[in-house]
């Protein structure tokens, strides 16, 4: 059984940067779509950006407003999963969650996600940016 734990989060000023790590446990890990979801307080969950483990990291997705500044990324020797978060802009504020689905399928991990299409979560961290 698949688990994760996240960490990583804080509170930055704009501008700043900060780097997410999602700790992958269980024997799937290479057939799993990684994902990173936020979501901020009185707004639905929003996935950020996601990749395909299987494809070594040529396969991901990024929603717009992150497009350029973040980038997720994997260490499959250590079966983790980053997110860098640069550039950080108020707005990026949000409780952070890393979600994996298993699915070796690369066009349905590289897209933008609802909540449903993930089946395990970590526990979230929290990232603050003040202006």
């Amino acid at each position: 059984q698949v688990q994760l734990v996240d960490s990583g989060g804080g509170s930055v000023q704009a501008g700043g940067s900060l780097r997410l790590s999602c700790a992958v446990s269980g024997d799937t890990y290479s057939w799993m779509c990684i994902g990173w979801f936020r979501q901020a307080p009185g707004k639905e969950r929003e996935g950020v950006a996601t990749i395909s483990i299987h494809t070594g990291g040529g396969s991901t997705y990024y929603r717009d407003s992150v497009r350029n500044r973040f980038t997720i990324s994997q260490d499959n020797a250590k079966q983790m999963v980053y997110l860098q978060m640069n550039t950080l802009k108020p707005e990026d504020s949000a409780m952070y969650y890393c979600a994996a689905r298993r699915s070796l399928s690369a066009s349905w991990c590289a897209r933008e996600h609802e909540r449903s299409d993930f089946d395990t979560w970590g526990q979230g961290t929290q990232v603050t940016v003040s202006s």
